[in-house]
């Protein structure tokens, strides 16, 4: 037992989490995980995702090393790219994530996801590569969250698309042109455009 356990806190003092099929492969049996779980050196984040105890502190740097783990092409949009960004004042307590209009649903047990579907062009643009310990995670970039932000209004509320427009241009993360590129790829440059004049 402590052979395993002194192999898994190895692996994980690396890596900071590690799916089940990763610490198996390692020598780890599933028995053994499951009794290091019971005894308190390891702890469980999702399903087949661990972690040492101590090292984890259940916010969204956890949720992403989870969806970083267990979702293929992870693709963070929206509210959550915001918040990444530094764009909003909001902290949502779901990870927004982009998905295309026929792919299936993720179906994780934590962390909480909010789920929207977009076209292969909307999904695939301004995409930028962040690491999340030994893994990556993708998240729109500054403009095309603007724009998604528009387009979404629906979802996360118009007030909520001028603010991170007004923000992204204070702070001069984005430039007029870029946002028009995004807001064409989105079909809401007649609908931004107004907003743009008036803010920038």
């Amino acid at each position: 037992m402590e052979n395993a356990e002194a192999r898994a806190r190895k692996l994980l003092l690396r890596a900071g989490t590690l799916r089940a099929r990763e610490l198996v492969a390692a020598g780890i049996a599933r028995a053994q995980l499951a009794r290091l779980v019971d005894a308190g050196a390891l702890i469980r984040l999702s399903r087949g995702v661990y972690a040492l105890p101590g090292k984890t502190r259940g916010d969204t740097d956890d949720g992403l090393r989870i969806i970083a783990e267990r979702l293929p092409h992870p693709r963070l949009c929206l509210l959550s790219a915001l918040r990444l960004h530094g764009l909003t004042t909001q902290a949502p307590f779901e990870l927004w994530v982009a998905i295309g209009n026929s792919d299936r649903s993720p179906r994780i047990d934590w962390p909480p996801l909010r789920v929207v579907r977009m076209s292969p062009t909307t999904l695939n643009a301004g995409l930028e590569e962040r690491r999340v310990g030994t893994r990556c995670i993708y998240v729109s970039n500054v403009a095309k969250t603007v724009a998604d932000c528009f387009k979404y209004r629906n979802l996360v509320g118009l007030d909520v698309a001028i603010e991170a427009l007004r923000d992204a241009l204070r702070s001069r993360a984005i430039t007029p042109n870029a946002l028009m590129e995004y807001a064409r790829i989105c079909r809401v440059a007649r609908l931004m455009r107004p907003y743009l004049d008036a803010l920038a």
